[in-house]
């Protein structure tokens, strides 16, 4: 291993980062981590700071999870590789396709399609949707709905469908016959509606109207985040999704329940979906799936999409795949982490830490005037929107929000930022002790401008 010094000398020299400008990165150089445990984190210099990020979203268990870790060191001696395509498997991914439906058969998930990550399971379920009805004889529909503000990871069809242009801009033109409803964003949002209810009855007239402009014969899937992550931690009205499902089922269009983040137990159930009381069509999973200690995504399916591609006839073969579908390392890794997350009930810990976490950022708010909105109460998914100017909401400026990041690093605890947001997404093992660190250490960031 080199040492610190060639670290150093080499950081952001030779490799880009994802979600930056490869200048700004030379230029301020990214920090290093080197080790961590638990729920903390640690530099090469030997801060150690809570990560109120959980990695990306992802390491829901922590660091120090040594049956995982097990279970990935076992199978890399067992087998460390070999294609699931179609006429071979394994019984690592056996094992865990079997793990997966019986952690979502809630949901009413019947099959699972093993990715490589986020990003992929979504190109799979839009593809597969497209799949879907030409199969049932309607091959017409191809058309994707989406909301605003959604995030949808980084293959073109995934960023075709996302709602936020910092994703888009730089690559368009995408993907054709894709349109973005409202986000169900209280704070910001084209109608001016504060009521969380009305602002859902709102964006569902709209999407009934452009389903009646488009022509519902020519949309194959609605695609939406339980709560928005990237985009802000956007909490829907609780009869937000169901809305959206109802309308789904009247015009035959297929849901999509991107589930790559609030998957797993993030909100303090197992699924997103779950929470607000609704089965989709097709699920997309990633992250939590293995706490992101190994790169493994899933696409599932409900019992009646699996009936359509099973029943079908020549265009039901699937000719859609990844060299690491179904990797036996990854999915030794997907097994022992649901039997984990199982095993610890991190939903329930995910629940009663969130509240703390919601309750003091609530809390904070009221004391900073540059705190416009706190937005999460549902599990481990907390976002603060800081403004310069509380009556206009006008966003922080970004020179601002990377000094209140860095006096929150500094405090002991690691933050994202996405635009003028904190977002935290902390391990889902995380303290109640280590929950008030955090808070302290917001306090400290916002206290600094």
């Amino acid at each position: 291993m080199k040492d610190d010094n060639f670290l150093r000398a080499n950081n952001a020299q030779h490799m880009w980062h994802p979600m930056g400008h490869p200048g700004e990165a030379m230029e301020h150089t990214p920090t290093i981590i080197e080790t961590a445990s638990g729920s903390t984190i640690k530099d090469i210099d030997g801060h150690e700071t809570i990560d109120a990020v959980g990695g990306l979203w992802c390491v829901n268990l922590g660091y120090s999870n040594d049956v995982l870790k097990d279970a990935i060191a076992k199978q890399l001696y067992d087998l460390p590789y070999y294609s699931a395509f179609s006429g071979t498997s394994n019984p690592s991914a056996i094992e865990a396709s079997y793990a997966v439906r019986e952690f979502f058969a809630e949901d009413g998930m019947a099959r699972v399609f093993f990715t490589s990550g986020g990003s992929d399971s979504v190109e799979t379920c839009l593809r597969l949707a497209r799949q879907y009805h030409r199969i049932k004889g309607e091959p017409n529909r191809t058309k994707f709905l989406s909301l605003k503000k959604g995030y949808h990871g980084t293959h073109f069809g995934g960023a075709s469908v996302n709602g936020n242009n910092r994703f888009r801009i730089n690559y368009e033109p995408l993907l054709p016959g894709c349109f973005h409803m409202p986000s169900p964003y209280t704070y910001r949002n084209p109608f001016n509606e504060t009521d969380s209810v009305v602002l859902a009855q709102n964006i569902a007239a709209a999407m009934e109207d452009e389903i009646a402009f488009q022509g519902a014969g020519s949309i194959a899937a609605f695609i939406m985040e339980p709560v928005q992550g990237a985009g802000g931690v956007i909490v829907p009205n609780e009869i937000f999704m169901p809305l959206m499902r109802d309308i789904c089922d009247r015009h035959g269009i297929l849901m999509i329940a991107d589930e790559v983040i609030t998957g797993f137990g993030r909100l303090g159930d197992w699924s997103g979906s779950r929470h607000w009381g609704v089965k989709p069509d097709m699920m997309c999973c990633a992250k939590g799936i293995t706490s992101g200690y190994f790169p493994v995504g899933a696409a599932l399916m409900s019992d009646g999409v699996a009936e359509v591609f099973e029943n079908g006839g020549e265009e039901a073969a699937i000719f859609h795949g990844y060299t690491y579908s179904a990797h036996p390392v990854g999915a030794a890794a997907v097994t022992a982490c649901l039997s984990e997350t199982l095993r610890l009930d991190t939903k329930t810990n995910a629940a009663a830490r969130g509240t703390q976490l919601f309750d003091g950022c609530v809390a904070l708010m009221e004391k900073y005037d540059i705190v416009g909105d706190v937005r999460g109460g549902h599990g481990l998914m907390t976002g603060l929107e800081i403004v310069s100017d509380a009556a206009d909401k006008t966003p922080m400026d970004i020179a601002v929000m990377k000094k209140v990041h860095k006096t929150i690093y500094d405090a002991g605890v690691m933050v994202r930022l996405g635009g003028n947001n904190i977002l935290m997404s902390p391990p889902l093992i995380i303290t109640e002790g280590e929950v008030e660190r955090v808070l302290g250490a917001l306090d400290a960031g916002l206290g600094s401008v």
